[in-house]
Parts: C-alpha cells; structure tokens; sequence
C-alpha cells in the first residue's frame, strides 16, 4: 500500500516559514488524521519520514549519525531531529510546569503582561444588594516591558568527529543541552519571583522571629512554616521552593518524618509537607530563602520561540559552532500568589 508521506517533497525552505516551525509544516502538507486505522496511526509527520528514509533514532539498533545524509531530502530532517531531542532533555525533570500557571506562546521580543491588583477592599465578599453597585476586578496591561532572554548552547564538533556516531549516543549529548537550557529559564524564572518582572512587583519578604513569623533567626521551625503559610490568605501555598540547604533543615523536622509522608515520596517520587504544599529542590535558590508560592496564580511563561537551530549548518554539514537556543521569559501575575521567608 502506497502511502502519502512517501511522496513529500523535502526542502530546506520549510524551516523558513515565519512563524512556523518545520514539523508544522509537514504536518500540514501530510495530516496524522489520514492515517487513523492503519499501521501508521500514532506516529506524526516526522516520524513517518524518519520510517520513509529507514532512520532509527532509538535503541541499541539506531543507525549512525550519517544516515541522516545519505539523500540530500533526508538531510533536511536532522535540524528537527536535534530540535527534538534537545526539548526532550529541555522538559526531563524540570520543575517549571510546577511553577507556572500559564504559558503563553509571542511571536516577539517586546511583551506586555495584564493584572489585577485588587485592594483589601476588593478582596472582601460581599453581598451585593438589589441595585447596588457590583464590585469590580480591573484588569489592566503592565506598565512595563517583560524581558525575554535567549538562553542558549553552541554545538561545536566536524561532522568526520560524529558521523559514525550512534544517535542514541549522540542524544545523550543533545538532551545535556536542553537541560542545560531549561536550568538556565529556571534561574529566570526564580528570579523573577523574587525580585518581580519591571512592575514593581517584587515577591512580599518575611523573616523568622520577626512578626507575623514565629521562631528564632537562623533556625527553621515547623511553627515559623505554620506563620508563613498563613500569610497567603486569600491565596492558598501549595508549592514550595527550597534550596539544598532549607530542604536539609525540612526533612529534619519531626513533623516531615510522618510515616505516610515518607510512604508517599516512596511510592511516587513526590514530597509533600504536612501542609499540603508539594515540596521542590533547586540549587539555584539563594541559602537561607524558603519560597511560597500558589502555583494557580503566580507566575506566567512567555515563550517566544521553540528550540531553535542553525537549520543551514546542519542540512549542510557544517556542525562547527551551530548554536541551539530557546528565547523565554516571565511575569508575575498576581504578587501576593508568591512570598519569600528568610530564615
């Protein structure tokens, strides 16, 4: 049975499109929906010209780098395989969808952010009378600028240096890549919760054994936690942000040593304090710094681009210094969703 896909013709000017990326493309010119009930249903576009070309990506059996270019159409796929498998390394283990409430994607460098901010009037229910005025949320468009950052890695090597190379064992190194670009859009990310967008929307600081926070300065208490998580009202803290040293202090307290806390992180991986907050680790939070943050209302990711690469380069061989980049940035949504305790 002849299939469509085996008829398409590939170019190099399909990573050109403004504002469309390359595996788009195919799929627009070879629909997934025309294979529903055949052997192919599941694969996308690229994937079914990766079996058009007889290319394995996976496994002990995946071809060499090389086989990508036995045909100049065939080369046109690599620039996507390597997009590909550098967003794999870029989402494996990354905590930002545990932070982000949004994700927004902008064709742009310039972007503008909308919040509410209400006054403690506003934040009170009230009820609304017969013909009384009905209380307002104003939602308006920051005054300024989110900055977006290219975040990025050069690929340096020959095409002779990796030609026989197994793309199995070549994706190890292009997933090291995007997990080295996704550290980097966490490292923005938390510093942009804590030090806020350009809005003056730096995240609230409290101290232990300063009021409202109980405790003595330089210790961690589960009380002084107790005091913080209050302070989130009307807003619920169920995230919590640590660095190596807070998460060490965390689980030394009695009230972390629940016999099904430890159950649950044995079953599924996750830690979840007694207060309900799901407990994450970044080295990349400053020493002594406990963030809260409600994971709903907090924070918004602007991505203006996918991973990106020197398409040219690639199709042509020239590996020498291919950058691959990802541009991202974000904003807070609502400030009081995210507060920082310093112990």
């Amino acid at each position: 049975m002849a299939y469509h896909y085996e008829n398409i013709r590939l170019e190099k000017g399909m990573y050109g499109r403004s504002g469309q990326s390359f595996a788009k493309t195919l799929e627009e010119l070879d629909p997934s929906e025309n294979y529903r009930g055949t052997p192919l249903e599941g694969l996308d576009a690229f994937q079914r010209q990766l079996k058009r070309f007889d290319i394995k990506v996976k496994g002990a059996g995946s071809d060499m780098v090389e086989k990508f270019f036995h045909t100049t159409e065939s080369s046109v796929l690599f620039p996507e395989f390597v997009s590909r498998v550098v967003r794999q390394g870029l989402e494996e283990g990354s905590i930002l969808p545990d932070l982000v409430a949004t994700v927004t994607h902008f064709d742009g460098m310039d972007y503008r952010s909308i919040a509410s901010v209400p006054t403690e009037e506003d934040k009170k229910l009230r009820r609304v009378e017969e013909g009384a005025a009905i209380p307002e949320t104003v939602v308006r468009t920051q005054e300024n600028l989110v900055r977006l950052h290219k975040r990025g890695r050069m690929l340096v090597a020959s095409y002779e240096a990796i030609r026989f190379q197994r793309l199995d064992l070549f994706s190890v190194t292009l997933r090291q890549i995007g997990a080295y670009i996704g550290r980097m859009h966490l490292e923005d990310a938390i510093g942009v919760i804590l030090n806020g967008d350009g809005n003056d929307n730096k995240a609230k600081s409290y101290s232990v054994g300063t009021k409202p926070v109980s405790g003595t300065a330089g210790t961690l208490s589960y009380e002084a936690l107790v005091d913080f998580w209050s302070q989130f009202d009307p807003y619920t803290m169920n995230t919590l942000l640590v660095g190596n040293d807070m998460m060490l202090a965390m689980l030394k307290l009695p009230e972390f040593q629940n016999p099904l806390t430890g159950l649950n992180f044995q079953g599924t991986g996750t830690l979840t304090t007694p207060l309900g907050a799901k407990l994450l680790r970044s080295g990349m939070v400053p020493a002594g710094t406990v963030i809260g943050l409600d994971k709903r209302y907090a924070l918004e990711q602007i991505s203006a681009s996918e991973i990106l690469v020197e398409y040219d380069k690639l199709i042509d061989r020239q590996l020498e210094r291919a950058a691959i980049t990802s541009v991202s940035g974000f904003a807070k949504l609502f400030t009081d969703a995210s507060k920082v305790l310093r112990v």
